[in-house]
Order: C-alpha cells, then sequence, then structure tokens
C-alpha cells in the first residue's frame, strides 16, 4: 500500500458468502432440480463417497497449485474444496454453524 492505512483498514466487510452458499445447497438437496450438479451429488449412485472422491481430487489439484505457485489455481481449487466440503457436511447434517463453532473452540 503507497499511504498509511494498514491492511486491516481495507479489509473488506465480511460478506455472509459461506452461509448463503449453504442455503443453496440445502435448497438444492431438499429440492432436487434438475440439471443442477449439487442436486446429482445428492443423488449419486456412490453415495457420499463420490463428494469424498471429490475432495481427495480437489486436494490433490490444490497441493499441485500450491506446488506450482500458481495463485489463480491455488484459489480456484481451495473454492472446491470448500464447495464439496460444504455439500459433505449437509450430507451429514451438520452446518457452516457447527464448522463456526469447532474452529472458534480451536482459536
Amino acid at each position: 500500500m503507497s499511504d498509511d492505512r494498514t491492511a486491516t483498514d481495507t479489509k473488506p466487510a465480511e460478506e455472509p458468502v459461506l452461509d448463503e452458499l449453504f442455503a443453496v445447497i440445502e435448497e438444492r438437496r431438499d429440492t432436487l432440480p434438475e440439471g443442477s450438479y449439487t442436486a446429482s451429488l445428492f443423488t449419486h449412485e456412490k453415495g457420499e463417497n463420490a463428494v469424498l472422491e471429490k475432495l481427495g481430487e480437489e486436494s490433490t489439484e490444490l497441493v499441485l497449485a500450491a506446488k506450482d505457485d500458481n495463485q489463480e489455481e491455488l484459489l480456484h481449487e481451495s473454492a472446491d474444496i470448500v464447495y464439496h466440503l460444504l455439500v459433505l457436511l449437509a450430507m451429514k447434517d451438520a452446518d457452516v454453524a457447527d464448522l463456526r463453532a469447532e474452529l472458534r473452540e480451536r482459536r
């Protein structure tokens, strides 16, 4: 930064993006709209194993992106992991509030 502001001064307001994404995931789980990738994860013949496999795949891609110092891919794969993690939480009757509580305990 070229002025006297600190990083916290320029930090954007916290957005409820995870809560919004989780709400969409729950809605897709409950309504199973045709053509929805999210809904397909809840009805996949492999069940939760399909999501677990995606988490493994995306984790490998994240590691490779980090190893290659590819910031764009690092963020892309991180988002994929968060998305699939939220799907898994919805499958296991957990939610973002449960995740927040666990993280708070670890502070």
